[in-house]
């Protein structure tokens, strides 16, 4: 199978985009982690994923061998397809998916758009051993680091913060710092909202 592409790049676009490998375009689709990560010059290398069905064979790109094992890990899950493992990967990077799912955090996945509450269950039940050995996370510190931020985004809603963009703030904190505590959390946070 195609595993990687290295070529020209002939055509970007936020869901998709063109390599020219001696000759031949392949038009691969892409999340918009990996539109952001592209480089500006014209040479590329996006690892690969053949998606075959019986009406489409459908050729997927990626920035990094992690972002293509999260998105093979996703469509191994019933009821989530290539289309909706994509925006998951646009919504949240790698790395958040993974703690999302280490971390049970069904909300957050949830918040995709596509995705259920029982699918975003199937998700966690199904991935959630794989991802803490495939990507070696620590799962003690996950619970800690999330059950501060879950404190810290109640205490900022209660004082009349949006969550969206509370959790937005919040979650960049823990990701800097996953062992802070609530107090400090909530404090970072206020000079940013």
């Amino acid at each position: 199978m195609i595993t990687q592409i290295r070529g020209r790049l002939i055509e970007k676009n936020p869901t998709e985009v063109v390599v020219d490998c001696n000759g031949v375009g392949y038009l691969l689709h892409i999340s918009l982690n990996t539109f952001s990560k592209l480089p500006s010059d014209e040479n590329v290398i996006l690892y690969t994923h053949l998606s075959i069905r019986e009406d489409a064979h459908t050729l997927f790109g990626f920035i990094d061998k992690t972002e293509r094992e999260v998105f093979k890990l996703l469509i191994s899950v019933s009821g989530v397809g290539p289309s909706i493992a994509r925006t998951m990967l646009s919504s949240m990077t790698s790395e958040e998916i993974q703690n999302a799912i280490a971390s049970e955090n069904v909300q957050l996945i949830q918040a995709v758009k596509g995705i259920g509450a029982k699918t975003a269950q199937r998700v966690i039940v199904d991935l959630k051993d794989k991802i803490l050995k495939t990507f070696n996370i620590d799962e003690v510190s996950m619970s800690v680091s999330n059950t501060n931020k879950d404190e810290a985004l109640s205490a900022l809603e209660v004082l009349g913060y949006n969550r969206k963009q509370s959790e937005k703030i919040v979650n960049a904190i823990v990701k800097e710092n996953p062992e802070t505590s609530v107090e400090n959390i909530i404090k970072s946070a206020l000079k940013n909202l």
